[in-house]
């Protein structure tokens, strides 16, 4: 297929993009793509693809930016319940670290997912999935870490790949057995600690040996924060899952600076994630290593607070600086990576073509991927967004609505319409 006159035909080739190079976006400009089996062949001018390939079924852009598809690196898309009770609680005053010390907040989601049977989890987290891709996410990480037990943790890990099997979007999944201290291991959180390091992660590692065989580790992550996990915890934690074989992740400085993000490039991680407190010297670490920052500005907005990712500083370190929604239920329930490039551009002052570079290429990047996706170039696959307006800039400058008028994944075209999405 010949996707063709495109307006603008937004390539973000050539890599991660790091510092003051983010948002160079490649545009071609009355654009052309061409797909064979699933992949990218080419992608030019349409005059010239026009020319070189007169006999490819075609698809008529319409004057429409065609771009890749979003990949949002960071998620807890698999829950049970919701937090409304949390968010009024949030409004008359409660603060979110007080109610996680006082066994509410993520251990009311816990709660609610422990009592879950899979087939419950996998229909709640199909609507969003749905979502995030009508929204133009084509490829998304997915966190465990509402178990908080092996079982259950377990049985997160069977849904999501239950999901991944049945869905649309490609999904990198994440073990996050180290979320929160549950309420049972309350007076003794270095007890919690031990049974993630001793028992959850060599289950995890067997476990998925059998279920998803040939297939990468999952990803095993942290939350390295006041009232969760401390720097010695994280670090326990971490360097075991290495010991194991699993590449790691960190959430770290979402409220206090415990030196998580100087754990991450220490110990190589993929990521780390949130990063509001983060220090001046811990930014210089980032920008030198190839650990990406994830910014997630949903959740400072989510709990209307005033501080965000300092993305100038990160930018003028040099840093690999990529966006996610952050999607769960106490902070951040939001599917829509464009309202994630939008808040960016506004609270942490990006423009639209970095937002958009940090949401694709970059984000890819935070998972490992960006071999694969991100980018529209010869080889990768074939995960397009045609949008419904003539300039990359309306990404930004509007929100609150799709301008996703047509997902193309691995090749197959969707229409995005209201309430639902037809294959083209």
């Amino acid at each position: 297929m010949l996707i063709h006159s495109a307006s603008q035909l937004l390539t973000i080739a050539g890599g991660p993009q790091r510092g003051h190079h983010l948002g160079e976006l490649g545009i071609i400009e009355d654009g052309a793509a061409l797909i064979r089996d699933e992949r990218i062949v080419a992608v030019g001018n349409t005059t010239d693809l026009r020319a070189a390939y007169p006999h490819e079924p075609r698809l008529d852009a319409d004057g429409c930016v065609v771009m890749p598809g979003f990949v949002d690196p960071h998620t807890h898309v698999i829950w049970g319940g919701d937090r409304a009770m949390e968010f009024e609680q949030r409004l008359e005053g409660a603060r979110y670290l007080d109610l996680l010390a006082a066994g509410e907040g993520i251990n009311a989601t816990v709660r609610a997912t422990r009592k879950a049977n899979i087939e419950e989890l996998v229909a709640q987290t199909r609507s969003r999935l749905f979502r995030m891709f009508s929204h133009g996410t084509t490829s998304v990480e997915a966190k465990t870490g509402y178990g908080l037990q092996t079982a259950t943790e377990l049985r997160l890990l069977k849904a999501l790949l239950a999901l991944e099997d049945e869905s649309r979007l490609d999904m990198a999944i994440t073990f996050l057995g180290a979320h929160a201290i549950p309420t049972e291991f309350q007076q003794n959180p270095q007890g919690y600690v031990d049974l993630v390091c001793d028992t959850m992660l060599p289950i995890v590692r067997q476990w998925w040996e059998v279920h998803a065989p040939g297939r990468q580790l999952p990803f095993v992550d942290v939350f390295c924060e006041t009232n969760a996990f401390d720097l010695a915890q994280s670090r326990q934690v971490l360097t075991r899952a290495k010991e194991l074989g699993f590449p790691i992740k960190i959430n770290a400085d979402e409220f206090d600076n415990l030196g998580g993000a100087r754990l991450a490039v220490e110990l190589g991680a993929a990521s780390a994630d949130h990063l509001v407190s983060t220090s001046d010297e811990e930014i210089v670490l980032l920008g030198a290593s190839d650990t990406v920052a994830i910014s997630l500005p949903c959740t400072p907005f989510g709990l209307a607070q005033h501080e965000y990712t300092p993305a100038k500083k990160l930018l003028d370190a040099n840093c690999i600086l990529a966006l996610a929604t952050d999607c769960n239920p106490g902070t951040s329930w939001n599917e829509s990576m464009q309202f994630v490039i939008a808040l960016a551009c506004r609270a942490m002052k990006l423009t639209p073509a970095q937002a958009i570079a940090a949401a694709t290429i970059n984000a890819a990047q935070a998972i490992r991927i960006a071999d694969r996706v991100g980018s529209l170039e010869p080889g990768k696959q074939a995960d397009l967004l045609v949008l419904s307006v003539p300039d990359y800039r309306h990404l930004g400058y509007r929100f609150g609505t799709n301008l996703v008028k047509q997902v193309i994944k691995k090749g197959r075209v969707y229409s995005v319409d209201v309430g639902y999405y037809r294959t083209a």
